[in-house]
C-alpha cells in the first residue's frame, strides 16, 4: 500500500490500528473534515485537494510546489534540487506529449536533457525509491503511467 495511503487510513478511527498509527508529526492528529472527502469517499490530507484511491491528484490544476511537497513528504522522500529537477522535465513531458512517461521513455528523456549521468534508471530509482516512474508522476502531480500498477 503506498505510504500515502497508509497515512490516510492511519488517521481514520474506522480502520483497525488507528490509535496506534494516528500519531503524525509533532504529535498532532490529522482532522478530516466531511468536507475534505472525495467524490469517492477517499479522504484526503488536510492541506491537500482531492486524490484518488491510489493518491493521484483528481485535478490536475490542482498541482502546486506546495502540494508537491506534501505528497513527496507523505512518500518519505526530502524534495531537492535533484528531484526538482527531474519533477520539472516530467511536468514539461508531459504538456508536450499529453502522457506521464513510463520508466524507459523517462530515461531517455533525462538523458536527453540532463546528460547520460542523470539518465540512468538507477540514478532515478536513487532520488525515487520503489515505484519510479509511478513515483515522480504522483508527486508531479500527473496522471499514473499507462504501465504502472
Amino acid at each position: 500500500m503506498p505510504a500515502l495511503l497508509s497515512s490516510l487510513r492511519s488517521t481514520n478511527p474506522a480502520w483497525p490500528g488507528f490509535k496506534s498509527m494516528a500519531k503524525r508529526d509533532k504529535g498532532q492528529l490529522l482532522n478530516v473534515s466531511a468536507k475534505e472527502k472525495s467524490v469517492a469517499g477517499d479522504l484526503s490530507p488536510l492541506g491537500l485537494p482531492p486524490l484518488d484511491k491510489e493518491g493521484f491528484l483528481r485535478n490536475l490544476e490542482d498541482w502546486s510546489a506546495e502540494v508537491a511537497k506534501e505528497l513527496a513528504r507523505h512518500n518519505n522522500i526530502n524534495l531537492t534540487k535533484d528531484h526538482w529537477e527531474i519533477l520539472d522535465l516530467v511536468r514539461a513531458y508531459y504538456q508536450r506529449y499529453n502522457l506521464s512517461p513510463a520508466m524507459r521513455a523517462l530515461v531517455k528523456a533525462v538523458e536527453k536533457q540532463l546528460g547520460k549521468e542523470k539518465g540512468r534508471s538507477i540514478y532515478l530509482m536513487m532520488l525515487f525509491p520503489g515505484k519510479t516512474a509511478r513515483l515522480i508522476s504522483l508527486i508531479a502531480g500527473l496522471p499514473k503511467p499507462d504501465n504502472c500498477d
